[in-house]
């Protein structure tokens, strides 16, 4: 393994290689342009060109209207034939590939030594273990999981994982980089499947798919379960937190005290474990459709970009 040269100030972060521009590496191209960077962009895909220029266009007024950075410019977008090229001259690189531990040995191991020497690579997986994935490289310790939410270009979380062999000022740096460019990082401690936050929504949708299987309600009541309900406290604190103002003045102790019993009692329920089987995706399938009814998914993903956008324009007005 190499030795780490001096990591870069943040200052000096000039150029961003982005590798995979489906879903989330096109949302993080846009964000990167609209913070100021230059973006080298690269996909293996047909057509994805086209398609990553479309996804720029219409995410630029929205990173718009919460606010451009200095120098931002969808100009700064340049497209290469290979990984190779991509990384050449980046001084950080978000990968985006698919969710397979395999494929992405493989791009690892095509642009190991690839980077300039300082160059730090951080991956989007949502939950490989980073330590698998970076077993036989010779750079292992430039390498860091940031995992975004969908889309990357709103949403500010920004989830930080070191492997068995990252450098630890890797991952410092990593967790000041993204927070110098306007996101939420923070710091997971130990890797596990799915990191944390992918756990959460886990353990949501393992009792929400129960609910399905148990006809507890139609599916759009379920939805809206959490949507008008706890979700809506959710996207101001954490649960912990929330909790603690459920106590009262008395805080999370009278919370615990009053209220813990009880959830205890809940969790002894929860131990159904769904089977994800085809009839089961049919049913909410269907349930999905008819509560969608004439939207479509593009309409459904502007309805949600539109809301999430006016509730981050809030959010920052209140702080």
């Amino acid at each position: 393994m190499s030795a780490l040269p001096a990591l870069p100030a943040f200052t000096d972060v000039k150029t961003i290689a982005v590798l995979g521009t489906g879903t989330i590496g096109a949302s993080w191209t846009a964000y990167f342009l609209s913070r100021g960077f230059q973006v080298a962009a690269w996909d293996p895909g047909d057509g994805w060109q086209q398609r990553l220029h479309d996804f720029i266009e219409t995410a630029w007024p929205q990173l718009d209207a919460l606010g451009l950075g200095a120098n931002a410019s969808k100009d700064q977008l340049t497209l290469h034939e290979t990984a190779l090229d991509c990384v050449a001259n980046a001084d950080f690189v978000q990968e985006n590939a698919p969710e397979r531990l395999q494929l992405k040995r493989e791009l690892y191991a095509e642009i190991d030594q690839a980077m300039p020497p300082a160059c730090i690579f951080a991956t989007s997986t949502s939950g490989l273990i980073l330590s698998d994935l970076v077993v036989d490289l010779k750079t292992a310790q430039r390498f860091v999981v940031g995992h975004p939410f969908n889309p990357p270009h709103l949403i500010p979380l920004v989830e930080v994982v070191g492997s068995n062999r990252t450098d630890a000022a890797v991952v410092d740096w990593a967790m000041g980089f993204y927070k110098f460019i306007g996101k939420h990082p923070i710091l997971i401690k130990k890797e596990v499947p799915g990191h944390l936050a992918n756990r959460f929504q886990a353990a949501l949708w393992r009792e929400a798919t129960l609910a399905v299987v148990n006809d507890l309600a139609s599916i759009a009541d379920i939805n809206a379960a959490m949507a008008q309900g706890p979700g809506l406290r959710l996207a101001l604190m954490g649960p912990h937190m929330i909790f603690n103002l459920a106590g009262g003045k008395g805080g999370f102790q009278a919370f615990y005290d009053h209220f813990g019993p009880a959830m205890e009692s809940w969790w002894q329920t929860m131990q159904g474990e769904p089977e994800l089987t085809q009839v089961l995706c049919d049913t909410i399938i269907a349930g999905l459709e008819e509560e969608a009814g004439t939207r479509s998914i593009d309409d459904l993903e502007a309805e949600r970009d539109r809301k999430l956008l006016a509730m981050l324009k809030a959010l920052k007005a209140a702080e």
